[in-house]
Parts: C-alpha cells; sequence; structure tokens
C-alpha cells in the first residue's frame, strides 16, 4: 500500500512533469508551474503540489485544453529563491511560492511573515477582501506578479535537542526563521539564525548547522524532518508564525492571454482557496502524529506564550519593516486593522 511518505519519498528521487489538456501538441498555452515541494499526485502528496496538479487539470478541463500545464516540483525547473524574479522577468509562467522569500528583492513581500500578526486562518483568508488586501495585490501586480490563489499555512518548530516553546527556549540555539522578520525576533530571544528555504532545512539540521527550523506543518510533514528531530512545537491550536504561500503567475505572461483565459485562471485559483485552508489545516493536525511516531517530544503554544512573540515582534520586526518603505508602513497598519 503506498503510502504519503511512499509518494514523497519517489517523487524527491524522480522528479515528476506532468501534461495536463487534450495534450501539448494542441494546446494554445502551455504554462509551466514550479514549486519547491516533493511532487506527488492529484489525489496523494504535499498539499502544495495536489494544489498545483488540480490547478492545471481544470485550467485544462474550463478551457477545453487550450491552456495546458508543466508541473515542476523539488524546484527543478528554477532553484527555489529564483522563482519570484524569473516570474516578475516573464521567464516562469506560474509558481507556489513563499512569499516572504522574495524580501530580499522586494522587502514589502515580508508582510507574508510578520511574527504575531497573522494568528489564525480566518484573519489571515479575510486579508483578500480587506483594504490591505487590495494594496498587497495592487503592489504585486506593480511589480510583475498576480496573486492566483492565496493559501497561509500554520507554522511549528523542530529541533534537535529541546523544544522550543517560548521566546527564552531559543538562547544559544541557531535557529531557521523563514524570513527577515522572524530573524530579528529570533535575536532578540538570544537565537542565532541562519537562512535557507524549507527545502534545505534538513540538511542543515542534519550537519549540525541549524539547531532548529520554524517553518509550516506541511513541511515539517514533507521534508521529513522528524528524521533529524527530537522535539516539535506545534502551531495547530495557536502560533505567531502564519506564512502567505500563495500560487503566483508571472503578469507579463498573464496580460498576454485573451480575457477568457485570464478569467478561467483567476476563478480556478479564487475555488482552489477553499483545499488550501483545509490542506493547512488537516497537515496542523497530522504533524503531531508523524513527530510523536517517530518518537519527538511534542509540545503546544498557548495564547500567552503567542503574545510573548507578538510582544518582541512589535518591538522589533513590526518597526523594522514598517520603518522600510512607505509601502511597508501602509500594508502593517492595513493588517493590524484586520482582527483575530
Amino acid at each position: 500500500m503506498l503510502t504519503r511518505r511512499h509518494l514523497l519519498a519517489t517523487a524527491v528521487a524522480a522528479p515528476a512533469i506532468l501534461r495536463f489538456g487534450t495534450g501539448t501538441a494542441q494546446a494554445a498555452t502551455t504554462l509551466k508551474i514550479s514549486h519547491q515541494f516533493p511532487g506527488g499526485t492529484i489525489d496523494k502528496g504535499d498539499f502544495r503540489d495536489r494544489l498545483c496538479r488540480m490547478f492545471a487539470a481544470e485550467v485544462a478541463k474550463r478551457s477545453n485544453g487550450d491552456i495546458a500545464a508543466e508541473i515542476y516540483p523539488n524546484s527543478s525547473l528554477i532553484k527555489t529563491n529564483a522563482q519570484f524574479s524569473a516570474m516578475r522577468k516573464g521567464a516562469l509562467d506560474i509558481s507556489l511560492y513563499p512569499m516572504p522569500y522574495a524580501g530580499g528583492e522586494l522587502p514589502e513581500t515580508n508582510i507574508g511573515l510578520m511574527p504575531g500578526l497573522v494568528t489564525t486562518y480566518d484573519q489571515g483568508l479575510r486579508w483578500k477582501k480587506e483594504p490591505v488586501g487590495k494594496a498587497l495585490t495592487d503592489f504585486l501586480a506593480d511589480k510583475g506578479i498576480i496573486l492566483l490563489t492565496w493559501v497561509w499555512q500554520a507554522g511549528g518548530v523542530a529541533s534537535r535537542s529541546k523544544p522550543i516553546v517560548a521566546p527564552e527556549d531559543a538562547k544559544g540555539l541557531k535557529v531557521r526563521g523563514g524570513s527577515r522578520e522572524m530573524d530579528m525576533v529570533l535575536q532578540t530571544a538570544g537565537a542565532s539564525v541562519l537562512s535557507v528555504p524549507s527545502n534545505e532545512i534538513y540538511a542543515a539540521m542534519q550537519t549540525g548547522a541549524c539547531d532548529a527550523g520554524i517553518t509550516s506543518s506541511t513541511s515539517l510533514i514533507s521534508f521529513r524532518l522528524e528524521e533529524v528531530a527530537k522535539s516539535l512545537t506545534s502551531g495547530a491550536g495557536a502560533s505567531y508564525w502564519f506564512m502567505l504561500e500563495p500560487l503566483m503567475m508571472s503578469k507579463t505572461i498573464f496580460d498576454k492571454l485573451p480575457k477568457n483565459h485570464q478569467d478561467i485562471l483567476l476563478a480556478v485559483g479564487t475555488e482552489l482557496e477553499a483545499f488550501g485552508r483545509k490542506g493547512a489545516q488537516d497537515d496542523d493536525v497530522e504533524v503531531a502524529k508523524v513527530y510523536e511516531k517517530a518518537g519527538a517530544k511534542v509540545s503546544v503554544l498557548d495564547a500567552a506564550t503567542v503574545g510573548k512573540w507578538r510582544d518582541i515582534a512589535r518591538d522589533t520586526a513590526w518597526k523594522d519593516y514598517s520603518a522600510k518603505t512607505a509601502t511597508s508602513a501602509n500594508l502593517l497598519k492595513l493588517a493590524t486593522d484586520v482582527a483575530a
């Protein structure tokens, strides 16, 4: 019987490229969809890969095969950190991409992982229809990116040694935070930080270059970090770490498509948001089971502990981010107006 773990392991070893539609030879448009996560099938595996495959299949169906798509998991087409820039230049069509990875290029995108800012899925998903969502969408469009599917993910901590629950637990450890702002919070708590994409955390922990990694529940599972961890802090009940990982598209490519094709892409993207939320929340529950089975100690966060992390973030990361640009200041102000 094939389990999710077997499928992911197989997909890592042999990245799959799938084509949808009536066949790429007949397709008027063939889109390349890249992401850093393990590949699987439309029914099994990392839900982010599944979302991309579901998107491709439904777009092909609604366009009667006029739009085909090729899926490139495991950063097999373009390296992880280069995918955002490639979309802006029109060299990559679509990516399911952790928004804060673009922070070095556009610091405003770090709003997608601002510690303590988003604390529930309801709050994060409300952004899309609130002024902060319009401001972020407009900003990204101006920089060459179209948001197709809003996906938020709660995160937790995998540690090689003791659990990291409260800020003081991080003191003296080397921790991967996931964004510049999260790194600032960790440094204030006394940790040193390591900046790598989530698909490189395993190797960093395995070699001892990293003591702990903070990442989404799905990545904690898909990248098999339980194999190198003795402790897990779950974000299932409460979390100070919520990352925006949307399905994004190059505006250059999008603008070249006929209006009916644009409408299909936007409609399918929106309809998949419910699947994205369920996938993330299911993995928030599943991750504890995976780590317990591997023998790791599982700890949980409560509202009071999340508040400690948020207090540090407000005094450090939030202030630093707001001072970056006028757009950053506006985005943060609008985001704080969205109640938890």
